[in-house]
């Protein structure tokens, strides 16, 4: 398996695998959404709220704001030496105090760790009017997509990769002017493949050619976009989630050990 990086953006990468199974792609892509630790708001104890959303609702808000964070300095509350009480090491504590008139963006809150802190600092919360005040303290801690959308890492979509053959009577201007991706340029009386990624097998080239030019897609090679919805950059996503495979790949190879 090989993997080749095509693009990367600050939230976004666009990368191909190749030499690899259609089911262990699939597999990829569940742990990329929703197996990934992120960092969410977990618990929000409210010491005063005044606005016309219920504590529920603001609660609800909260958790779903990204939060920045480093991998290496949390862990999961089941795996800390603190057995699941809460400590510096398992979990963070954000505050706020704001009074109106106002409107609470995710930028207000106030982390005890500097380095964990909203993706987006214009989020709004919730909308306060004058004499009314929001004041609570939110506990976020790890936990993975597939518990909870809040901790979902990413959006990932992949096809597999077009395979183009362009035959005899397959060398026409006709074809490169009516694929509705311009995936064809014609040059020198030759019809040529200029963006093989871009081809989506709508199959126009092959109804056009009667059949002279071939569109298959080769099930061992895939396109993949992914856009992060948390903390982590897009690469720290793609990285964990192959460790992740491989653990269960090895944890497999274990247990089918034991059968006899």
């Amino acid at each position: 398996m090989e993997v080749k990086i095509l693009e990367e953006k600050k939230n976004e990468i666009r990368f191909i695998i190749e030499d690899i199974d259609s089911a262990l792609v699939g597999e990829l892509r569940r742990i990329m959404m929703s197996e990934i630790p992120t960092l969410a708001i977990e618990w929000v104890d409210f010491v005063k709220n005044d606005s016309v959303l219920w504590d529920e609702i603001i609660a609800s808000r909260l958790g779903l704001i990204p939060l920045t964070y480093e991998s290496k300095s949390y862990k999961f509350k089941k795996d800390c030496k603190c057995d699941g009480k809460g400590c510096t090491h398992c979990q963070v504590t954000l505050s706020l105090v704001k009074k109106g008139p106002c409107v609470v963006y995710s930028g207000d809150l106030v982390p005890s760790d500097k380095k964990v802190k909203p993706v987006y600092d214009k989020i709004p919360i919730v909308e306060l009017t004058e004499g009314q005040e929001l004041k609570f303290e939110a506990i976020a801690q790890l936990g993975v997509g597939k518990n909870h959308a809040k901790w979902q890492a990413s959006i990932v979509g992949y096809k597999a990769l077009p395979k183009i053959n362009i035959g005899r009577g397959g060398n026409s201007k006709e074809y490169a002017e009516r694929c509705p991706k311009k995936v064809f340029s014609f040059k020198d009386g030759k019809l040529k493949i200029d963006k093989l990624l871009d081809c989506n097998l709508c199959m126009t080239c092959v109804e056009l050619s009667n059949g002279a030019i071939t569109v298959e897609t080769d099930e061992k090679n895939f396109l993949f976009k992914l856009e992060s919805v948390c903390g982590l950059k897009p690469r720290e996503i793609v990285l964990k989630s192959m460790e992740i495979l491989n653990d269960k790949l090895d944890e497999f190879l274990k247990d089918l050990s034991k059968l006899k």
